[in-house]
């Protein structure tokens, strides 16, 4: 039984990221920690490519963004570790990570990918349900009599 499981898991690949740029990228419940080198365009998510981690192609050109605002799309690597939140909020969180790695790189950046709002974090999050209702907003249906 133990070879099996151990056969079963996820090998983490290990990349030298020791010229990397780090920043920290948060959206809902997700943070991302991210690092940043130049490099050849692969994207890592906790040792995984990004392809495999995210099935979804909408999550797959959103963390691809920064790198197409800024006309270099294979010209970093990327490693980045996700804790917390689904996949949308992950991917978010990556997008924000990435972009303010990348104005650390090169300040240039930092005007094209602020108009595209990328460099800011997006505070929405899922409002707390209230006592008193079925959800945070939705109340249970009213009966007259």
């Amino acid at each position: 039984m133990e070879n099996n499981q151990s056969s079963e898991k996820i090998r983490k690949i290990k990349l030298d990221f020791k010229d990397s740029k780090y920043a920290t990228g948060r959206r809902k419940t997700s943070i991302a920690k991210v690092w940043i080198k130049k490099g050849s365009g692969q994207i890592y998510v906790n040792g995984k490519i990004y392809d495999k981690y995210f099935p979804n192609d909408n999550h797959k050109m959103q963390i691809i963004r920064p790198f197409e605002i800024i006309n270099q799309p294979t010209q970093y690597d990327v490693k980045c570790s996700v804790r917390g939140g689904g996949p949308t909020g992950q991917a978010g969180a990556m997008v924000h990570g990435i972009s303010k790695a990348l104005v650390m790189f090169d300040d240039s950046f930092k005007s094209t990918l602020k108009t595209e709002k990328l460099t800011t974090r997006d505070s929405r999050a899922v409002e707390r349900k209230k006592p008193g209702r079925k959800k945070a907003r939705r109340s249970f249906q009213f009966s007259k009599r």
